[in-house]
């Protein structure tokens, strides 16, 4: 295992908790072995490690594409992430409504539907 790798996963651990990370290891074959190697190494070796923006700002960035990309499994994952990054459920909110402006009402609409699921279900809201 190269640095980029242990430190990925040291990374990702933090991010998206034991749970999850034990869950995609888990799951993973030699067939999605590769892919999760790769964002081991890029997502969380390369990108969340960096020191340009700190882990709340990546976490909001994040939400945003996501929701925007329409990814709702992903987003929910980084929902939670992001709750655990400091950002607040008025933040994610408001990461939404520009998510609605830029990206389309029915994205967001989505989004929100998704957030606040979690954020009832973590008392956030």
């Amino acid at each position: 295992m190269d640095d980029h790798h242990a430190e990925g996963m040291r990374v990702r651990r933090e991010v998206l908790g034991d749970a999850h990370v034990d869950r995609a290891i888990a799951r993973t074959t030699e067939f999605t072995r590769p892919f999760q190697d790769f964002i081991t190494h890029y997502a969380w070796g390369e990108l969340w490690r960096g020191d340009g923006i700190d882990r709340r700002t990546r976490s909001m960035i994040t939400l945003a594409l996501l929701a925007a990309g329409g990814c709702e499994d992903e987003f929910a994952m980084h929902v939670r992430a992001a709750l655990g990054n400091g950002v607040t459920a008025e933040e994610i909110r408001e990461v939404l409504m520009h998510v609605a402006v830029y990206a389309g009402v029915p994205r967001a609409n989505s989004a929100f539907a998704i957030a606040n699921t979690i954020l009832d279900d973590d008392g956030g809201s």
